[in-house]
């Protein structure tokens, strides 16, 4: 029987790539800021390849949007390489200086020191972003990295008209980029925050992407300025060192493949817990037929499986190099068909009344993704980030480069609450040049109906988000209607329902909390970039989420 499971799996994954027709014959790019993606356009327009694309627009995001993603973060890059349908996870994660220590947060009395882990060098995980981006460009890009950093390197020299987000950013995180005048000095060029539309130039950020430009990740990892970077991290207290960021690898991994009623998922594995969730949550979601449900009952089991899902991020995830992950276990229909046998149909389950973990550290919002396929069908998804709004909020003097705050995904102290009320998992303690765990969840979805390319950013909220948009998908929607439905939260712990307006009726939400469920209304959360292309019609179409500025374009 297992045998005849998997041949026909098999056999609709074949069915699947036979109906897709050999290209697109269209570019296209969805990322967060409109500059970012004319970046990716124009680098495929003038002979790049979507690999190519993918560098242009993770570099031009540093210059226009450094309060999400930039050269001192990291992050995951999920590549289809059409020529041989092959699929790689270019894991450019940040990983802990080889000087931390699981207490390094921690006072004397073993007390949790309060944002020591959030701002400042020592907050500063060994940035991946670079090592990432020169990778991809060498291994699987047509143009030179100086070509893919062109568009980036003109950004930030000649600079551009600052929109509202920034703005707005800027306004929120005044006081904490006061602290350090190198960022003080090129966000607040006369002291305080400039208005909308104010050329914003960045030459020293310019210098530092035409080094890369030129010495390749050397010229970021090594020479001039590493030690500019490393000197000033240890004269304001962090724990860098040369070492550290010659020894930064990228980590090549196999994506995770899944199946939901013959859709085809493929998505993060660990260092990310993003994957191992999504695909958790489709083989519970597996068991039903949820086109024959009510709309309560479909949202009621869709929130369960993200319940029992997140229970085990929760549980057995962390940078698998340190943490044995039972990814056989936790990937199995069997094992979903058990959890999904304690689902009742009326009532919600309590998540006291699960096995008892502790939660992981809350993950910052301000991350970025980007999807993008060019006319010879190879694609990218990926999401990447500084953590929390301009990370660290330390610039290293001379480099333009903000350092992430990336240390603070970590656990300070198991057991122990951080600032915002929550305790963590030992599986995710600090250690040397250990990934913190992440719910980045950047995704490539096939049916026979076509391909859909797509990721967020949200912290926790990734997870569900990308849940969400993939059944949308598979219900026949398109990049557009995957980026603006209205979306719906659970993470086991705090036992509450998250919702945007519009994500429940009346109705639904009476009925919901008759089943025991509490619910909370929020504002709207997430941004997600998205792709999508009918195999039949030809037809591509891409979509920026409608809650951002970002934009998408098709050519």
């Amino acid at each position: 029987m297992k045998r005849f499971a998997v041949f026909f799996l098999t056999l609709l994954f074949n069915i699947a790539a036979a109906a897709a027709p050999p290209k697109p014959g269209y570019d296209a790019v969805a990322s967060a800021q409109p500059f970012a993606t004319r970046a990716g356009m124009q680098v495929m327009a003038e002979g790049g390849n979507a690999f190519d694309a993918a560098v242009a627009v993770s570099a031009a995001l540093a210059v226009v949007e450094p309060y999400s993603s930039g050269l001192g973060g990291g992050g995951f890059w999920l590549l289809h390489d059409a020529k041989n349908g092959r699929d790689v996870f270019v894991d450019g994660r940040e990983y802990a200086p080889a000087a931390a220590t699981a207490t390094m947060y921690q006072d004397q009395q073993g007390n949790v020191i309060p944002g020591a882990s959030l701002n400042g060098p020592l907050s500063a995980a060994i940035p991946g972003e670079v090592a990432a981006l020169v990778y991809i460009n060498q291994h699987y890009g047509r143009l030179s990295l100086a070509q893919d950093l062109a568009p980036a390197i003109k950004l930030a020299r000649n600079g551009f008209p600052l929109d509202r987000m920034f703005h707005a950013m800027l306004v929120s995180r005044e006081a904490k980029l006061k602290q350090w005048p190198a960022a003080w000095k090129v966000f607040y060029p006369d002291g305080q925050v400039p208005p909308e539309g104010y050329r914003l130039k960045q030459p020293d950020l310019a210098n530092s992407l035409e080094l890369i430009a030129k010495r390749g990740d050397a010229g970021f990892y090594q020479g001039k300025l590493a030690k500019e970077m490393v000197e000033a991290v240890r004269t304001q207290g962090g724990i860098w060192s040369l070492e550290d960021l010659r020894d930064y690898r990228v980590v090549i991994r196999k994506p995770l493949v899944g199946e939901y009623h013959g859709m085809k998922i493929i998505s993060a594995p660990p260092s990310s817990s993003g994957g191992i969730v999504l695909l958790e949550a489709f083989n519970i979601l597996s068991g039903y037929d949820l086109s024959h449900d009510s709309d309560l009952m479909r949202k009621h089991l869709i929130i369960e499986a993200m319940r029992y899902a997140y229970r085990d991020r929760a549980d057995y995830l962390g940078d698998p190099a340190f943490v044995k992950i039972p990814l056989a276990r936790l990937l199995s229909p069997y094992y979903a068909a058990g959890l999904r046998a304690t689902i009742l149909p009326d009532r919600a389950t309590p998540s006291r009344d699960l096995a008892p973990v502790t939660a992981v550290p809350p993950e910052s919002n301000h991350t970025t993704s980007i999807s993008i396929l060019d006319k010879d069908g190879n694609r990218v998804a990926a999401t990447f980030t500084v953590n929390f709004r301009f990370g660290s909020g330390f610039m290293p003097p001379h480099t333009g480069v903000i350092l992430n705050d990336e240390m603070d995904d970590f656990v300070s102290k198991p057991g122990v609450p951080n600032g915002f009320g929550l305790v963590g998992n030992a599986a995710n303690a600090i250690a040397p040049h250990k990934r913190p765990l992440s719910s980045m969840t950047p995704t490539f979805l096939e049916t026979p109906r076509g391909l859909a390319i797509l990721g967020t950013p949200g912290g926790s909220r990734i997870i569900s988000m990308v849940l969400l948009g993939a059944l949308d998908y598979f219900n026949g929607g398109d990049a557009k209607s995957i980026v603006s439905i209205p979306r719906y939260h659970m993470q086991y712990l705090p036992d509450v329902v998250f919702y945007e307006p519009g994500a429940f009726t009346k109705d639904e939400i009476t009925g919901l909390e008759k089943m025991g469920y509490t619910l909370r209304q929020t504002r709207p959360y997430g941004n997600m970039q998205a792709i999508t292309w009918n195999y039949k019609t030809g037809k591509v179409t891409a979509a920026s989420d409608p809650r951002d500025i970002g934009t998408a374009e098709v050519k």
